[in-house]
């Protein structure tokens, strides 16, 4: 999912990156495994944190564009989930103006 317009806040802090991980696991019920990988890296409009967190039945990856106040969250997973709760989550808790979904599904 793409979110924009992201509370800059939020995106720029570890701690707040950290609760949206363990809520979006929560929202999509889908259970962490081992720890969360948070690094800001990047220069000019590239700069910005990105997270990965090992789940179960696979992984969540997100960089965030701290310049353009976006949010880029891929989750894969073996296990199915609904995609619309994942992304109503995560744009309730960044308080996203707008987002984009894309989902496949493999059977």
């Amino acid at each position: 999912m793409d979110l924009y317009d992201c509370n800059p806040k939020y995106i720029r802090q570890p701690k707040k990156i950290k609760e949206l991980i363990i809520g979006l696991c929560s929202a999509i019920k889908m259970k962490r495994y081992g720890g969360l990988l948070i690094k800001k890296f990047g220069q000019g409009s590239l700069l910005g944190y990105s997270a990965m967190q090992f789940i179960e039945t696979s992984s969540i990856t997100i960089h965030f564009d701290e310049p353009e106040n976006r949010a880029f969250i891929d989750i894969f997973s073996c296990k199915f989930f609904d995609p619309f709760a994942a992304v109503e989550f995560c744009k309730k808790f960044l308080e996203a103006k707008k987002s984009k979904i894309r989902y496949h599904l493999r059977y």
